[in-house]
């Protein structure tokens, strides 16, 4: 195996690790598979930079759907971009608050699974993550717990 494809393979484990990690909220976990932490959410240009910043968001994500989850579907290595993309299944179960623009959703109970899919840029030469951007359509998620109605529906 040449280095580039033993690079490539590294950084697949990298990122199944990773998203494994974060289903069971191994959070010291994920944070040691980046170089630089940093979350670029492209369906909300949302972007959280720094440990601080990510760990922030793993709460907030966490709040609502503590059992968050993902399912891998297909992952393949582009050593041109040094970036791995992975096409994934999310799931989880409303059992927090959800809170929306306008208005906060108490727990419903009710389960969501919508695909999306995520790049992961990595530092030249290594298997160290330096910016992991999912890219997902938000309303899959409320149109699949029954929550796009008008607030207070």
């Amino acid at each position: 195996m040449s280095t580039a494809d033993t690079l490539d393979a590294a950084r697949i484990d990298t990122v199944l690790r990773h998203m494994a990690l974060e289903c069971v909220g191994d959070w010291d976990g994920v944070i040691a598979t980046f170089a630089h932490p940093r979350y670029e959410m492209y369906g909300s240009g949302t972007v959280f930079d720094g440990e601080e910043a990510v760990r922030g968001y793993f709460r907030a994500s966490r709040t609502p759907f503590p059992d968050q989850a993902n399912e891998v579907i297909a992952i393949a290595a582009d050593r041109q971009h040094a970036a791995v993309l992975v096409e994934f299944w999310l799931t989880g179960t409303h059992l927090g608050p959800l809170r929306l623009p306008g208005r906060t959703v108490e727990p419903t109970g009710r389960a969501f699974r919508v695909r999306m899919a995520a790049s992961f840029e990595f530092e030249a030469g290594t298997d160290k993550i330096v910016c992991e951007r999912p890219y997902y359509d938000q309303a899959a998620v409320l149109h699949a717990l029954d929550l796009t109605g008008a607030p207070g529906d």
